[in-house]
């Protein structure tokens, strides 16, 4: 076994690999700049907008579009507050439990980042930003993203219908229709 070269330990989080300084008889060495956490709130305007689907938009389809926002900024978002327990009896329940005292506050986004405090406020303003275009309303026929949404649903339930089909892809059009392919004889 070769050990030489050995750098420490490495582990990979989020697709970026991460290098540990700590050797075998130590602490981590100190680096250039210390790593720092740093979490922003973003109010949710319920009040203005009460019959919109906020959670909805944010989550995506089984929660893919927030992963995506996580994954290209690296931020883990947490939704929070008043209407983010999707069963409402649930919510009712959970209310004054240790660990669930946001459930009295207003719907809001937490948006937590740790990183170098050189690149933590960029990360931070790009989730922001992200977050914040999806936090305004949009009339449904003019909405891109939520019909991206219903497409990727659509998608993973296997519901996909394309608007306007090949008639060669239809499932209704029968391949034995065409001239070139006969059904098997059974015998019947």
């Amino acid at each position: 076994m070769d050990l030489e070269g050995w750098s420490g330990m490495q582990t990979e989080n989020m697709g970026v690999l991460q290098t540990s300084s700590m050797g075998w008889n130590g602490p981590p060495a100190i680096t250039g700049t210390p790593v720092v956490k740093k979490v922003v709130r973003l109010d949710v305007p319920v009040d203005k907008y009460p019959n919109y689907n906020f959670v909805g938009r944010l989550l995506g389809p089984r929660g893919n579009s927030l992963k995506r926002v996580e994954a290209s900024t690296q931020c883990r978002v947490y939704i929070r507050g008043r209407g983010s327990v999707k069963d409402s009896v649930k919510e009712d329940k959970l209310r004054d439990k240790p660990g669930y005292e946001h459930l009295n506050e207003p719907l809001h986004v937490l948006v937590e980042a740790e990183f170098p405090a050189d690149i933590i406020d960029a990360r931070l303003n790009q989730a922001v930003t992200i977050l914040e275009d999806l936090l305004k309303p949009i009339d449904e026929s003019m909405d891109y993203y939520k019909k991206q949404q219903l497409r990727e649903l659509a998608i993973l339930n296997g519901t996909l219908r394309e608007e306007s089909p090949s008639p060669h892809l239809s499932p209704s059009v029968s391949p034995f229709n065409s001239t070139g392919m006969k059904r098997a004889k059974t015998g019947r």
